[in-house]
């Protein structure tokens, strides 16, 4: 697969007709295992203003994904490796529900489409977790809506005494 680096978390596919395979992704794998975040993106669309965005994201286990929603925006995700917990809460941070998750032989759910305005996040359970992603676009950095009552990504102790809050109240 030939790819433009838009930045080391995010690459555009070149090619017209987009194909990836397992070599493919133990290079993303890799490429994510050396970037500060431990995450990287493939994205199938050819740029931001593209109405349907999809792309091939790769998150080691480390990685925090902030709890956020989208305005207007319906997100699909669909496991291609790994296993995570997809995290959904209420608008006042408390969980609302928890969906576990897995690549299709595991027999835990591998697909699920969240409408808009729902915070979500992931908790991820295997070394890396391998993923296909489509949502509507444009991209606008502003319809993405971090929740107020969650840390900042910089901000690595409270990031840790969070997560170590929501795995206490998953698995009491």
């Amino acid at each position: 697969m030939k790819t433009t680096i838009f930045n080391n978390e995010v690459l555009y596919a070149e090619d017209s007709i987009v194909q990836i395979d397992s070599l493919d992704i133990a290079e993303l794998k890799s490429k994510a295992k050396q970037n500060p975040r431990k995450r990287i993106r493939v994205c199938a669309h050819k740029d931001i203003e593209e109405n349907i965005h999809e792309m091939l994201i790769v998150h080691e286990k480390s990685c925090y994904v902030r709890p956020h929603k989208h305005n207007d925006k319906t997100e699909s995700f669909h496991i291609i490796e790994g296993k995570a917990d997809v995290i959904l809460f209420h608008e006042d941070g408390s969980i609302d529900q928890v969906i576990p998750m897995g690549e299709i032989t595991t027999g835990l759910k591998f697909y699920y489409r969240l409408p808009p305005f729902r915070f979500h996040t992931l908790l991820i359970h295997s070394d890396v977790l391998v993923f296909h992603e489509i949502t509507s676009g444009p991209f606008r950095l502003e319809d993405t809506i971090f929740a107020p009552w969650s840390p900042e990504e910089v901000d690595e102790y409270n990031v840790s005494k969070y997560m170590a809050k929501i795995k206490s109240y998953i698995y009491k």
